[in-house]
């Protein structure tokens, strides 16, 4: 590269550098340093090998661009100003009330794919993203991933890692910016740059190991790695924090915070400057569209049959994904138990096998949707906790996944309670956006299944091990945020809510209840979130007592969703929570139901109590 194009670059990365520290200092916080170590890399990279159409920011061609170190967001947006995405105006509202130029990315600004900010994300979700392009699109774009060096220590970065080299994912770049120093001091490798390049080598990566401020080195780093089209490729380019105003450059302390004399250090790097890229655009492409036959055919199911709730999503999701191209099931290498592999085996172009790695699981999961997929992520409900910040983030940045976790609560039985999803619901209960859904049949699974392909935010599906008696009819409507009244009369003492393997034993305990001349409804709480709070109202105006039963911990469940309900001022029913209490060990399924005190015995027990003690009685309202 000539020396007249090396001074243009130079010049485009100081007035990235001036930008991120104007934009800190209006905002008076944000990230300038951590900006100013990558601006060479990032000057190089917009002017001569992304290519991006930002007015077309939908374009199937465009190269994928990824802020992984999201605290840099002051470089993020001085890079849109440079290419004529904003202008200077709305660089300056940088982290005000309303802007989108959040102190952190979301896809409110649409060349913005997803959230980042919560360190580690960035590259898995790379990987979710750069196997849709090959496996899936077949569209020649290139995923670029700017990491820091601390994310380095997740091991999350390392999941997908050994992930991309792997699959083979010649169309993934990472860019290391190894700057040295973290948010309250140095890294763990500090500026050893073959430290890095020795991990990322042993999982099959091409690495290039630069001065990432000689402008020429980078250029040519990136020529290199763009010559490799058989595996991921990696800069691991050796930076300065603060790069080119001395009071900062390199020092601890100054993460987080604007620098401390603005005016001065915009002068020392040269003053403003108004230079505008055109970024390459790419060239128009058809990507790959997988066809469906646009015709849904569930399965269907008899009464009286015993089928597993996770068979029917099984049978389900491949039905799916016979009328819908664009439906793509990931699992956690418990396809066989999730029923997952029943997908893998009628369309294993759309099935992606992510083996013991949760973290990349979910994370490619956000990647494909990013790229218009619809995914269902597989796995037992009580691993998928370890991924609990993915889809945090997930959140965050309004991704649309579909998560399905097996094996839920005590009813697992023998394997105990390592096995036992006894969080999950909990735990996506709290996420924003998010719907939760337990089925409890085998025909309730599977229309479920069908709905949540159309819903928007993280939908989770909880299935069952084990098999149960289906209750409903193949025809039967199962709305989202709807319930089922399966026993109801006017003499009803009370009504005991259940979903899923608790419906089953709800439906038990009535019928004991009943040869005692104690009539009780039956609730079915399917949807979880949103709940149906006016047939719990109800509910609650006509027996005057509500048991919920769960296998689950008692904390953040199917209780805590029937008590929310009630929590806008209405009066608040006698509510008893039958829930998971103890510390499970291995016992057979129904020997861990009733020593948590939630099958059908345990329950007639308590309701009988209940009557006998005059807390309520049948035909009255407590």
């Amino acid at each position: 590269m000539s020396t007249d194009k090396n001074a243009e670059l130079f010049e485009l990365a100081q007035q990235l550098r001036v930008d991120a520290v104007r934009a800190a200092d209006a905002a008076g916080s944000g990230h300038p340093t951590s900006s100013m170590s990558a601006a060479d890399l990032a000057a190089v990279l917009l002017s001569r090998y992304l290519r991006y159409d930002f007015d077309r920011p939908e374009h199937p061609a465009n190269d994928r661009f990824i802020l992984s170190k999201g605290h840099a967001t002051p470089l993020l947006y001085a890079m849109y100003k440079a290419a004529g995405a904003v202008d200077d105006e709305e660089l300056l509202t940088f982290r005000t009330r309303g802007s989108r130029l959040e102190g952190h990315p979301t896809p409110r600004i649409p060349w913005v794919d997803v959230a980042t900010g919560s360190l580690g994300q960035g590259l898995p979700v790379g990987v979710g993203m750069a196997l849709a392009g090959k496996r899936l699109e077949q569209v020649d774009y290139r995923v670029w991933v700017l990491s820091g060096d601390s994310e380095m220590a997740e091991g999350s970065v390392w999941e997908a890692a050994e992930h991309a080299g792997f699959e083979n994912l010649g169309n993934l770049t990472l860019i290391v910016d190894v700057n040295r120093l973290g948010q309250r001091g140095p890294t763990r490798h500090g500026r050893d740059l073959e430290a890095y390049g020795r991990r990322l080598r042993a999982f099959g990566w091409h690495t290039v190991e630069i001065d990432g401020h000689d402008i020429g080195a980078v250029d040519a780093a990136y020529q290199e790695v763009l010559a490799v089209k058989d595996v991921p490729t990696a800069i691991i380019a050796g930076t300065r924090k603060g790069r080119g105003v001395a009071a900062v450059e390199d020092r601890e302390g100054m993460h987080g915070k604007p620098l401390p004399d603005a005016d001065a250090a915009v002068e020392e790097l040269g003053g403003p400057r108004s230079i505008r890229v055109d970024v390459h655009k790419p060239e128009d492409v058809r990507p790959r569209r997988i066809a469906g036959s646009g015709k849904l055919e569930l399965p269907r199911y008899e009464k009286g049959d015993e089928v597993a709730t996770r068979n029917a999503f099984g049978e389900a999701v491949t039905a799916l994904g016979t009328a819908r191209g664009e439906v793509v099931v990931l699992d956690g290498e418990v396809g066989d138990s999730t029923r997952a592999e029943f997908f893998s085996k009628e369309h294993p172009e759309r099935y992606f096998e992510c083996y013991i790695a949760e973290q990349q699981l979910v994370a490619s999961a956000v990647g494909m949707q990013a790229r218009g997929h619809t995914p269902f992520a597989c796995s037992f409900a009580s691993f998928l906790t370890r991924a609990h910040d993915f889809f945090r983030m997930a959140a965050i940045g309004a991704a649309d996944i579909n998560i399905v976790g097996s094996h839920v609560g005590t009813a697992i039985g023998q394997d105990g309670p390592s096995q036992m999803g006894l969080e999950d619901l909990a735990m996506f209960r709290s996420l924003h956006g998010s719907t939760v859904l337990c089925p409890s049949d085998a025909n309730q699974a599977a229309k479920l299944v069908a709905a949540m392909a159309d819903l928007r935010g993280i939908r989770y599906l909880r299935t069952n091990r084990g098999e149960t008696p289906v209750v409903y009819g193949p025809d039967e409507e199962f709305p989202v945020g709807g319930s089922k009244v399966l026993r109801s009369g006017p003499d009803d003492a009370l009504t005991l809510i259940g979903a899923g393997q608790t419906l089953h034993e709800c439906l038990g305990a009535a019928d004991l209840l009943a040869q005692e001349g104690i009539a009780v409804r039956v609730i079915d709480l399917y949807s979880v979130k949103p709940v149906d709070a006016g047939t719990l109202r109800t509910a609650a105006d006509q027996t005057g007592c509500l048991i919920t039963v769960e296998d689950h911990h008692p904390e953040g469940g199917l209780g805590d969703a029937v008590a929310e309900a009630f929590a806008d001022g209405r009066p608040v029913p006698r509510l008893v929570r039958l829930a998971v209490g103890n510390m499970p060990g291995s016992a057979t399924p129904q020997e861990q139901l009733a020593a948590a005190g939630i099958d059908a015995q345990s329950i007639a027990a308590g309701a009988r109590l209940l009557v006998e003690k005059a807390v309520i009685r049948p035909g009255s309202v407590a």
